[in-house]
């Protein structure tokens, strides 16, 4: 089965067709692919003008549309158009159409893109309709379209061919339209918020920011192997150190070469900023007013429906630290415990599976993963993580081994990441050299101590909250997508098998 077999279902014979009917447009009219073609408006402004129209009436208004054909009835004297904002109907007769537009309907197939001038008229069914009187081919469509109303069937044939996806089902389309009113709202809240937004490199000659294992290129200038940006702090930090502003972000594409899943994909947006002079408290006071206004502008509410659950984006989100967290939920105060081994015997004995290696922090993060995690439906933010595994975070004044970190959860899901943000040079460079260390003994060989970064740290940066928020998670919180395949445009996926 070839694969226009496979999109469509048809046979090759269709597609044949409709080869043969293009061969007999190009002798009829020349130009089947015009450059030029103005329409005087779209068709979502010709219904929004044209609402009151009344049944069975026609006006004298002459207007030009343009559209894919997605249905035809009666030998195309019925045809709807559908452009990127709506469908509208399209009448052709000989009382009202030309002889010459008349004679491109034989050749018009579902999946043809034309344009359309005539006037506008409401049916006795109260259909808005326009009259041709005249119909211009602006692209033959070669292939036919998937079956309206089941649209693609194969969950990984809508991934691979994303725009017959959208073609054919709303529910898509409009996934991916309020996807960029989300991004675009992301954008505006923190420029109303004060927050300048800058561009930082997407290949790295030292990869850092985040624990991940990087995509590796090779730049054949410099002759210098280069990483894809798996995040972009330790450049946005710099921004922080040079003054350029006190209220940073970007909203960036960061790529880690790990696994494939419903929520992972190795390409993805993510929405990171830096606050000089704000700390984590601070940070989760703008994770929920943005997170508020999002859910507004896409559902007039703080309150929407995710798969089977009610969820509230309403402030102020519950807020918990992370041993009170996994006490109230395991019965193990991990605050009493003072030594690694300790808090290995206390996960033992109740009931998890521990490495003989793990610190108290890590053995404290893997219960609170097993354990607390699946719990957090509503929004909220668990607070004080371990030093262990937050090398970039200020201490929790008082306790040492915590810090000033927090996540935000909601549907079991991590949306957002922040920290007190550490600006001590020489523990900056003692936490990363401490890292390194550790990389190099997980067999991570091409790890590299980013000197330029701390560099930029001894001139001296300002105490400072940083936030990265996971945008393609939100999105799919949002749109009630149950896969982050369904708001990636186009996902990564398995090369097709022969």
């Amino acid at each position: 089965m070839n694969d226009k077999t496979e999109t469509t279902g048809l046979s090759s014979d269709v597609t044949e067709v409709r080869a043969q009917k293009l061969k007999l447009l190009r002798e009829q009219i020349a130009d089947v692919y015009p450059a030029h073609f103005h329409r005087t408006m779209t068709n979502a402004e010709l219904t929004a003008k044209y609402e009151g129209l009344e049944p069975d009436t026609e006006t004298q208004d002459v207007v030009t549309v343009a559209g894919r054909v997605y249905s035809s009835r009666n030998s195309g004297m019925f045809m709807d158009i559908h452009d990127a904002s709506g469908k509208i109907q399209i009448f052709s007769h000989k009382d009202v159409t030309s002889e010459e537009a008349r004679g491109l309907l034989p050749m018009i197939d579902i999946g043809d893109i034309i344009g359309v001038t005539g006037v506008v008229r409401r049916t006795k069914r109260g259909e808005l309709t326009i009259n041709a009187q005249a119909i211009t081919m602006l692209t033959k469509s070669l292939l036919p379209m998937p079956e309206k109303w089941h649209g693609l069937s194969d969950i990984e044939l809508r991934y691979r061919k994303r725009h017959l996806d959208i073609m054919t089902n709303e529910e898509s389309k409009l996934r991916f339209q309020q996807r960029s009113r989300i991004v675009s709202g992301i954008r505006r809240f923190m420029e109303n918020d004060g927050f300048m937004e800058v561009e930082t490199p997407m290949l790295h000659s030292v990869y850092g920011g985040a624990t991940a294992e990087p995509f590796k290129t090779h730049h054949n200038t410099l002759k210098l192997d280069m990483y894809l940006r798996i995040a972009p702090e330790l450049y946005l930090k710099r921004t922080l150190v040079s003054g350029l502003t006190d209220k940073v972000f970007e909203i960036n594409r960061n790529f880690r070469n790990e696994g494939v899943s419903t929520r992972h994909n190795p390409e993805f947006t993510m929405m990171e900023c830096y606050w000089a002079y704000a700390d984590y408290e601070d940070i989760m006071d703008l994770v929920e007013r943005m997170f508020g206004e999002l859910a507004m502008a896409i559902h007039g509410s703080t309150e929407f429906a995710y798969g089977d659950k009610e969820i509230s984006f309403k402030g102020p989100f519950r807020r918990v630290p992370m041993p009170d967290a996994v006490k109230e939920a395991t019965g193990i105060d991990f605050l009493a415990i003072k030594t690694d081994e300790e808090a290995r015997n206390a996960a033992k004995a109740a009931g998890f599976e521990v490495e003989k290696d793990w610190t108290w922090g890590e053995c404290l993060a893997f219960v609170f993963e097993e354990k607390v995690e699946p719990t957090l439906i509503q929004p909220s933010h668990v607070t004080h993580f371990p030093k262990d595994i937050s090398p970039f975070a200020k201490e929790v004044p008082g306790e040492p081994r915590l810090v000033e970190r927090f996540e935000t959860y909601c549907n079991a899901w991590e949306l957002g990441n922040a920290f007190s943000e550490l600006n001590d040079p020489e523990e900056q460079r003692a936490r990363m050299v401490e890292q390194l260390e550790q990389a190099h003994a997980r067999g991570e060989k091409a790890k590299q101590l980013d000197d330029e970064f701390l560099d930029a740290i001894d001139q001296g940066m300002p105490p400072a909250g940083g936030l990265g928020i996971g945008v393609d998670r939100l999105i799919m919180l949002l749109t009630n997508a149950p896969s982050i395949r369904d708001v990636i445009l186009f996902p990564a996926r398995r090369q097709k098998a022969d």
